[in-house]
C-alpha cells in the first residue's frame, strides 16, 4: 500500500549539531596551543594532562561535520539545477579568500617562532605568495601557500562533486540505500555493520598518517568521504530514527571503547603491542568513531529538534566563525603573551575573546556583500518558494524505505 508523501520536516537538530560541531573547534584550537602535539605556536606553559579531555572529541569532532555536509547535500541536489556551482561559490571563495588574508598570519608567526624568522609581515607575504620552500626545521618545511584550519574546505568540495557524479550515474542510489536500511533497521546493522567503513578505515592510520594534503590524505580520505557519503544517502531514510533509538547503546558502547583506546594507549606507550592486538584496537577505534557518531545524532534528534530564536543566526554565522577562529586564537595569544598570565587564566580568556571577536566579525560583515560571500556567510534560516527553510530535509514516507509487515 503506498499513501502520498506527508509534507517536508525540519531536521532541526542537524543545524544544532553543526553549530555545536564548529563552535567545538574554538576550545580545542585553544588547547592545541598548551599541550605537547605540535601546532603553529605554543606556550611556553604545557599542559599535556588536557590531552586526554581533548581526546574525547578527536573520534567524531570532524566526522560528524562531513556526515551533516552529506545530508544538506542530499536535499540541495533535490532542489535540483546548478548544485556543482553553488558548491563551488560557497567553499572555494572562502578558501581562497582565506589563503590569502585569513591564513598567512597563522602561517607568519609560526615561522617566527619555530625557526627564527626576523623578517617583517610584508617581507613574509612576498614570500607567501613565491611559494617559498626555505622556512625548515630539519626535514621538516612549511608548504606555501597553506591552508591549514580551511583543509575542510576544499576536502568538501570534492567529496560534493563525487557525491553529486555518484547521484548522476545513478540517481536512485539514495532511494535504494534508505529502502535497504528500513528493511534492515536493527542494533546490529546501525551499530555494527555502518561502522565496517571506519573500522577499516582505521587500518590505513599506520600507513597514511594524516597530512591534510588533498592529493596524500589516503586515511582521513578513508573516514571522512564515507561519512559524507553516508549522510548524502541516508538523510532521507530511517537513520535518524534508528539512531535515536539506539542512542543509549551507542553511548554506552562509545564509552566502553574509549575506555579501552585509553587504557591501550596508556599501557603501550613505551613498547610495542602485539600486532594482533594493534589491529584489534585499530578496528575498535573506528567502532568507536561510528559509535559516537550514532550517539550524538540520536540524542540531538531526541533534544534538540526544536526551533530557536537564535538558530537562524547561529547557523548563519558559525561557517565565518570557523574561518576567522585559528587566526583570531594565534594573534590573541601573541598579544597576551607579555601579560605572562598563566594558562588557567589565559585558556579561558582566549575562549571568550575568540568567541567575541569573531562575532564582532560576523556582524560587520554579514552588512557587506562582498565579504558575506568570501567569509561564507548564508542567509540561512530563510524559507525557499516551498515554504522550507534552504537547509531542510525532505522526510520521505517510510513505505519507500521500509518493508511492510
Amino acid at each position: 500500500m503506498t499513501t502520498s508523501t506527508p509534507p517536508a520536516q525540519r531536521q532541526y537538530f542537524l543545524d544544532w549539531l553543526r553549530i555545536f560541531a564548529f563552535a567545538l573547534l574554538v576550545p580545542y584550537h585553544v588547547g592545541m596551543y598548551y599541550v605537547s602535539w605540535d601546532w603553529h605556536v605554543k606556550s611556553a606553559e604545557l599542559h599535556p594532562s588536557l590531552e586526554i579531555w581533548m581526546q574525547l572529541s578527536s573520534p567524531w569532532r570532524m566526522g560528524l561535520l562531513f556526515l551533516i555536509a552529506g545530508a544538506a547535500s542530499s536535499f540541495l541536489m533535490q532542489r535540483g539545477g546548478g548544485f556543482v556551482r553553488s558548491r563551488s561559490k560557497r567553499l572555494l571563495w572562502p578558501l581562497l579568500f582565506g589563503m590569502l588574508v585569513i591564513v598567512p598570519p597563522q602561517a607568519y608567526y609560526e615561522v617566527v617562532t619555530k625557526v627564527a624568522y626576523a623578517g617583517s609581515y610584508l617581507d613574509f607575504m612576498q614570500l607567501y605568495l613565491q611559494a617559498y620552500k626555505g622556512f625548515c626545521r630539519g626535514t621538516d618545511c612549511l608548504i606555501l601557500p597553506t591552508w591549514n584550519h580551511l583543509w575542510f574546505l576544499p576536502y568538501l568540495w570534492v567529496y560534493s562533486l563525487i557525491g553529486w557524479a555518484l547521484l548522476r550515474l545513478w540517481p536512485r542510489l539514495s532511494e535504494g540505500c534508505a529502502a535497504w536500511l528500513g528493511g534492515h533497521g536493527t542494533a546490529a546493522t546501525l551499530l555494527l555493520v555502518l561502522a565496517l567503513p571506519l573500522m577499516a578505515a582505521r587500518g590505513l592510520v599506520g600507513l597514511f598518517p594524516g597530512t591534510h594534503n588533498l592529493v596524500w590524505d589516503w586515511y582521513n580520505h578513508a573516514q571522512y568521504l564515507p561519512l559524507f557519503l553516508t549522510g548524502l544517502l541516508l538523510a532521507q531514510s530511517s537513520f535518524w530514527e534508528l539512531a535515536q533509538r539506539y542512542r543509549w547503546a551507542a553511548s554506552g558502547l562509545a564509552a566502553l571503547a574509549w575506555v579501552l583506546v585509553m587504557l591501550y594507549f596508556d599501557h603501550y606507550r613505551e613498547v610495542a603491542p602485539p600486532e594482533a592486538l594493534r589491529w584489534a584496537q585499530r578496528a575498535l577505534y573506528g567502532a568507536m568513531q561510528w559509535w559516537c557518531l550514532v550517539a550524538l545524532c540520536g540524542h540531538a534528534r531526541r533534544h534538540l529538534n526544536a526551533e530557536h530564536r537564535w538558530r537562524a543566526t547561529l547557523t548563519s554565522a558559525v561557517f565565518c566563525v570557523y574561518i576567522l577562529h585559528q587566526t583570531v586564537i594565534v594573534l590573541l595569544t601573541r598579544l597576551l603573551l607579555p601579560l605572562g598570565l598563566p594558562a588557567a587564566i589565559e585558556g579561558p580568556l582566549l575562549i571568550v575573546l575568540c568567541f567575541a571577536l569573531c562575532a564582532v566579525g560576523f556582524v560587520l560583515a554579514r552588512r557587506v556583500p562582498g565579504l558575506r560571500l568570501l567569509l561564507g556567510i548564508s542567509s540561512s534560516g530563510r524559507t525557499d518558494p516551498r515554504g522550507q527553510s534552504a537547509a531542510a530535509l525532505h522526510r520521505t514516507h517510510p513505505a519507500r524505505h521500509q518493508t511492510s509487515g
